[in-house]
């Protein structure tokens, strides 16, 4: 069982920046895929990005391509997204998920373990 913690959410400007970080415990999950997803008010929940077992594969989904990192640091069972050029759309709840496959993917059905979120707000 693999439990995940977001944190580095919060309240910003347009324009700004934030770094989100997804910690592992339980067990070490380098043999997962992580993505980020973000559900925003009133929305159903949406992919942001996900990053392969390795690090070395990943994928955005199109409104955050360009402006969004995701990347992961196995040895500290961490991944990151980092957040620039933020806009008030991509203010949501930020969760992140493992999947049970080492490659990335964007349906969210096919991970397994959730973060509880963490709120980014982004005002104009």
């Amino acid at each position: 069982q693999v439990q995940l913690v977001e944190s580095g959410g919060g309240l910003d400007e347009a324009g700004g920046s934030l770094r989100l970080s997804c910690a592992a415990s339980g067990r070490t999950f380098s043999s997962n895929a992580v993505g980020w997803f973000r559900q925003a008010p009133w929305r159903e929940r949406e992919f942001v990005a996900a990053i392969s077992s390795s690090g070395g594969r990943t994928y955005y989904a199109d409104s955050v391509k360009g402006r969004f990192t995701i990347s992961r640091d196995n040895a500290k069972n961490t991944v990151y997204l980092q957040m620039n050029s933020l806009k008030p759309e991509d203010t949501a709840l930020y969760y992140c998920a493992a999947s049970r496959w080492g490659t990335p993917r964007s349906d969210q059905y096919e991970y397994d373990y959730w973060g509880q979120g963490t709120q980014v707000t982004v005002s104009s």
